[in-house]
């Protein structure tokens, strides 16, 4: 079948808006625009290629579509506080976008990770350049605010948050890297999941590899650069029988980022930074105990009763210290009216035990990226613990993907029967 420039176009504006749509300033400034331009371009995309969606993709996708509403509801109905049902207004619009956005691909996802490698190489060199670009325009940046974020930029092209973002390393003062999203922290996730597709998926350009590793480290992330060592590694033990001087080059590499990780995990758990070690401690464990104490439906989705209920929180000072003493780290937050950076432990709090495992189930058995799937799942699994982007449309399109084959092989096989 001939890939045509009309396909090519809707399915790197549909993936580019999944990705903006999951930790981009873009949507973060102009969410309810941008969430209404992302509904109209997923109807038009229908519209123009209805006929080659397959029945079967169909039913399975509204089947999905279904179940998960069904589930929010009854989150919903059943939470511990009363919720405001526009929190949840938000939820369905991600189920909505993450099913049709997947039941666009169909049965052909090579399409969406053509289309994702595009989206994301793009995203690679804006980052290299809005690295760069800071040490030159700023002091001609200016303030953007809105409701829950503020930054600085130029021309809305390059973003910096110089307030907390500006970093002394080896004499340099920098900028740590955010590229187009709210926070380093969510830009290196897409930057470590383009290394993988290069590396692993399509292995097209070992360059764009080196310039990848390289954006990697200028967002200045402990989770970044630990996702980078760890994709080196796997990296080099493949090419190790093929190339041994390419293995040497990525090594003498290395080094450095080693370096770097090194001095960066210091200063997070015992330096000036350790409060950024702290507060994912905290979102590690807290929420973890209100699930304990609400198990089957959590206290809800609504983010201000979350807030509300993890400044109330505490738990006992007993499993406190049985949990020190496992990880061998002080606990110095006793409290906090913020949200979750970890979004597993957030859903379990929210929705409880039941619906989390089958979302996670689901999240593990996606279909979406099959090669070396272990590795990717290990990369995603460690950035939605490290920033809250599981329910964004980006990252829930993966648990979709597990429901949509679950339901995908219970109709083919009722077909088969029939």
């Amino acid at each position: 079948m001939i890939y045509t420039l009309k396909q090519k176009f809707f399915d790197s504006l549909i993936v580019f808006m999944l990705v903006m749509s999951s930790g981009g300033l873009l949507f973060v400034f102009n969410r309810n625009l941008l969430y209404g331009v992302f509904v109209a371009i997923l109807s038009a995309s229908y519209f123009l290629m209805r006929n080659k969606i397959l029945k079967i993709n169909f039913n399975s996708s509204i089947i999905t579509l279904l179940i998960l509403f069904g589930l929010f509801i009854i989150n919903y109905l059943f939470a511990v506080n009363e919720q405001e049902l526009n929190k949840y207004y938000y939820y369905f619009m991600v189920i909505s976008l993450s099913v049709f956005s997947l039941m666009h691909f169909g049965d052909n996802k090579n399409r969406l990770l053509l289309s994702l490698y595009a989206v994301l190489r793009i995203i690679v060199v804006h980052s290299l350049l809005n690295f760069s670009f800071f040490f030159f325009i700023k002091d001609n940046l200016s303030v953007i605010s809105s409701t829950y974020h503020e930054c600085e930029t130029f021309l809305n092209l390059f973003f910096y948050t110089t307030e907390r973002g500006v970093i002394t390393l080896f004499g340099l003062e920098f900028c740590r890297n955010q590229g187009l999203f709210w926070e380093p922290g969510v830009l290196q996730v897409f930057l470590n999941i383009f290394f993988f597709l290069n590396a692993f998926i399509f292995k097209k350009n070992r360059f764009m590899l080196a310039l990848t590793a390289v954006a990697i480290v200028t967002t200045y992330s402990t989770t970044g650069i630990a996702l980078l060592l760890l994709q080196s590694l796997v990296y080099i033990l493949k090419e190790m029988k093929d190339n041994k001087l390419l293995v040497l080059i990525f090594l003498f590499f290395t080094i450095p980022v080693i370096m770097i990780f090194n001095l960066n995990v210091e200063e997070k758990v015992k330096g000036e930074k350790q409060a950024s070690f702290q507060k994912r401690l905290f979102d590690l464990t807290q929420p973890f105990f209100i699930a304990v104490e609400y198990p089957l439906t959590g206290i809800g989705l609504d983010l201000n009763q979350f807030q509300k209920m993890r400044e109330e929180f505490y738990f006992s000072s007993a499993n406190l210290d049985v949990l020190q003493d496992q990880i061998g780290v002080d606990s110095k937050t006793l409290g906090t009216d913020k949200g979750s950076s970890n979004s597993i432990m957030f859903l379990f709090a929210t929705m409880g035990f039941p619906t989390t495992i089958i979302f996670l189930f689901m999240f593990f058995n996606q279909q979406i990226i099959i090669d070396n799937k272990w590795l990717f799942m290990m990369i995603m699994l460690i950035s939605v613990m490290s920033e809250p982007l599981l329910l964004r449309p980006f990252f829930f399109i993966f648990i979709a993907s597990g429901f949509t084959q679950f339901f995908h092989r219970i109709t083919s096989h009722k077909q088969q029967l029939s």
